[in-house]
């Protein structure tokens, strides 16, 4: 599994830089023809992480339950985030990746709820689940990708 850590944190360290390289104004732009913005899709993925990997091994989440509400699969951009809102997202991008390493290290995962995503893969444990994330943040990173070339 390192090297599915390995990638989780070569993806967030990708995430950072579009933070550290756009503006505010440009991290809340919602370009004609998309439904939500860089930092939505920043966000998404760490709230999605925290669903698929912790939530469903009925585990508490490292997250606010607000964050997740605004976040989630099935949700839009509603309006724009504040500099300290943009850096709170900035700061939970590797905290979480690192703690699930360490859990998943220590063993701290034992149960599962089988989950079936919008793919129609099954996940059944924390490992697919670990995995499959790698996958859904690969999606994002290139939402962001067309989103940047719309700015």
């Amino acid at each position: 599994m390192d090297w599915s850590f390995d990638i989780a944190i070569k993806n967030r360290t990708l995430l950072k830089n579009f933070i550290e390289s756009h503006t505010l104004e440009e991290l809340n732009k919602v370009p004609d023809g998309f439904n939500n913005n860089i930092i939505w899709n920043i966000a998404h993925t760490i709230v999605t992480q925290q669903l698929l990997v912790y939530k469903l091994s009925g585990l508490p989440m490292l997250i606010s339950e607000d964050m997740v509400d605004t976040f989630k699969k099935g949700t839009k951009t509603e309006g724009d985030l504040s500099q300290a809102e943009v850096d709170m997202i900035k700061g939970l991008l590797f905290s979480p990746i690192e703690k699930t390493k360490e859990d998943y290290d220590n063993k701290v995962f034992q149960t599962y709820n089988q989950y079936t995503v919008t793919t129609k893969s099954i996940l059944s444990n924390v490992e697919e689940a670990i995995e499959f994330n790698n996958f859904h943040e690969g999606i994002h990173l290139g939402y962001i990708l067309a989103l940047r070339k719309s700015l």
